[in-house]
Parts: structure tokens; C-alpha cells; sequence
């Protein structure tokens, strides 16, 4: 387990299992077109001790785009109803190797508060903050290719937590009291970009904007899986489709190799970057690639491009397809 290394091995998570300040969240969430239900796979097979978070669940409740980031209220009242203190290491993983998870990791690295926040150096803030989360790499699928045990059934404990997370965040939106929190938090602003902040980027061209979906998305060639929401790009914006992150195996790629997929993109990583996707999921994949080769400070736009491109095209430029 590296400090500077957003990802842990299967052999690592392993060995630490059921440790009392090591707790596993099974963050799996799928495209709505493949109608898989991570909730019912979680309850058929999951790494023994992990419990669920539902990211469609905890989410902010004031706003019609998918899985935005909640509230640091509703986040604290979520994760204290999981269990889960400032003193846990966190590991998260998801049913496909690297998709989803990324996204909670990126949420608990805005959300986490430094015990260190009157140190002398803002980096003392970030290496505290990411010395409590990593993402298992390669996920589930690594950890079952590696043979280890398995959780089959789902007990009373994880349903009611699951349950209490997803309560405590409406509670949160409802302006009801919620149970007393053990996880606090700190927002971090310079890691979550709203639509006004990429539309002066648009104008002032400071940060390069990175696209994780797929090229023919981008393109505008392929249709966005969202029913009534056109393909294409925000201007100015280059892509790099997340699964240039990783391996056949769904491994992390080493720095060097992560680094030179980015340049070759004409991505400068001596220039700010901010990431993309569809909806602010595998935008988080490359956050996390970037978080290797060691730019830590890169900021994920939260609705993306399907709030983008729900804007109107006069204020809102994009190189588009016509028809959704």
C-alpha cells in the first residue's frame, strides 16, 4: 500500500481483510442499456465484510441529473450510517474491474477532512486524504481470478446499513435530523467543476478538457446511452476513453504507460487538466490514472456532458450530432 498509489492489490486487501479499520464497499454500478442490478449481483456474491454504496442512492436529491455529488451533510450522514469513520481505510471496488469505483474514490477525496488542516502544507492535506481511500485493482473480477473467498449471502447487517445510507441522505435533502455523524467532511472545491466553471473555461482555455467516453461518442458517430441526448463533444476538448487506463487483466497501468497514453492524445501533464464523461463516472477513471503519474489536483466536472449538452447550443457550444 503506496501513499501516493491510488489502488491496492487483491494479495494486499487479502492479507488486511478484517482488520477493524479496514472497511470494503462494493460501489459496482452499470450503463442503464446493459439492465444489470448491483444491488441483487452484491446479494449473490460480494468479498466477505464489504458492504454496499449505492451510487444511484447516495446522491444529491435536488437535481434531475444522475448520481451528482451529494451534500457534505447527506455524504457524512450516508457513510457514518455505513459504519465508517475518518480513522478507516476505505476500499472500494465494482463488478467490473475498473468503472465505478473510481467515482467513490474521487467523492471520498472531496469529501474526506483532513485531522491536519492548521499543517503548514496543503500537500500534508491531500496525502492525508488519500491515505484513507484506494480502489482495489482490477476489482471483483481480480479478486475472484485470484482465487480468494467470497461472500454468498447477505446479512442482516449489510441490508440494514444499505438501507440507513440511502434513509440518512432524503433525511438530509428532507431537512430531517439525522443520527450523529462519525465521518466528517471538508469540501474540496478544487477538485468538483460545475457547468458555469467549464463554460469560462470554454472562453479562458487554462485547463485542458479530457473525455473519458468512448471516440465514436465523442465523435458524434455513436449514440450516447441515454435516451434524447445527442453524441458529441464540448469544444476544444480531447478524448481519452477510460479504458486506455488499464490492462486486458483490468489492472492499472503503470505511470509511464498511463503518462504516454495522455501524450499522445496532445495532452500536455505539465498543463491544469479537468475530466469528462457521460454523466461524471468514468471521468473519475482518468482522475485516478492522472492521480498515479502524479497530478493530484485534477478536477472532475460533475454533470458532464449530459448536462452540457442539455444546455442551450447558442450559450452552450457543441460539436454535436444533429439527432439524439
Amino acid at each position: 500500500m503506496a501513499q501516493d498509489d491510488p489502488v491496492v492489490s487483491a494479495q494486499w486487501l487479502q492479507q488486511h481483510l478484517g482488520q477493524p479499520d479496514i472497511k470494503v464497499l462494493d460501489a459496482s454500478w452499470y450503463m442503464p442499456h446493459e439492465s444489470r442490478d448491483p444491488w441483487q449481483e452484491y446479494q449473490v456474491a460480494h468479498i466477505p465484510g464489504a458492504l454496499f454504496f449505492d451510487i444511484d442512492g447516495i446522491v444529491d436529491r435536488a437535481t434531475d441529473l444522475p448520481h451528482m455529488l451529494p451534500s457534505e451533510e447527506a455524504f457524512a450522514a450516508a457513510v457514518s450510517a455505513l459504519g465508517i469513520n475518518n480513522h478507516d481505510k476505505v476500499i472500494v471496488y465494482d463488478g467490473k474491474g475498473f468503472f465505478s469505483a473510481p467515482r467513490v474514490w474521487w467523492a471520498y477525496m472531496q469529501k474526506l477532512m483532513s485531522f491536519m488542516r492548521h499543517a503548514s502544507t496543503k500537500r500534508m492535506f491531500r496525502v492525508l486524504g488519500h491515505d484513507k481511500v484506494w480502489v482495489l485493482d482490477g476489482g471483483f473480477p481480480q479478486w475472484q481470478a485470484s482465487g480468494f473467498s467470497l461472500g454468498s449471502s447477505c446479512l442482516d447487517d449489510a441490508v440494514l446499513k444499505y438501507r440507513a445510507a440511502n434513509s440518512a441522505v432524503e433525511s438530509a435533502y428532507n431537512g430531517e435530523s439525522t443520527n450523529a455523524a462519525t465521518f466528517q467532511t471538508e469540501f474540496r472545491p478544487q477538485l468538483f467543476w460545475t457547468l458555469e466553471k467549464v463554460k469560462h473555461n470554454t472562453a479562458a482555455k487554462v485547463h485542458q478538457v479530457v473525455d473519458a467516453r468512448a471516440k465514436g461518442r465523442f465523435d458524434g458517430v455513436m449514440p450516447e446511452p441515454r435516451e434524447g441526448v445527442r453524441s458529441g463533444h464540448i469544444p476544444g476538448t480531447k478524448c481519452v476513453p477510460f479504458p486506455e487506463m488499464f490492462d486486458s487483466a483490468q489492472m492499472l497501468l503503470p505511470a509511464d504507460d498511463l503518462s504516454n497514453k495522455f501524450e499522445q492524445a496532445g495532452i500536455s501533464l505539465d498543463h491544469p487538466i479537468v475530466v469528462t464523461c457521460g454523466s461524471g463516472v468514468t471521468a473519475c477513471i482518468l482522475a485516478l490514472g492522472l492521480y498515479r503519474v502524479g497530478k493530484h489536483d485534477v478536477p472532475v466536472y460533475d454533470g458532464s456532458w449530459t448536462e452540457w449538452e442539455a444546455q442551450p447550443d447558442s450559450d452552450y457550444p457543441k460539436v454535436a450530432s444533429t439527432s439524439p
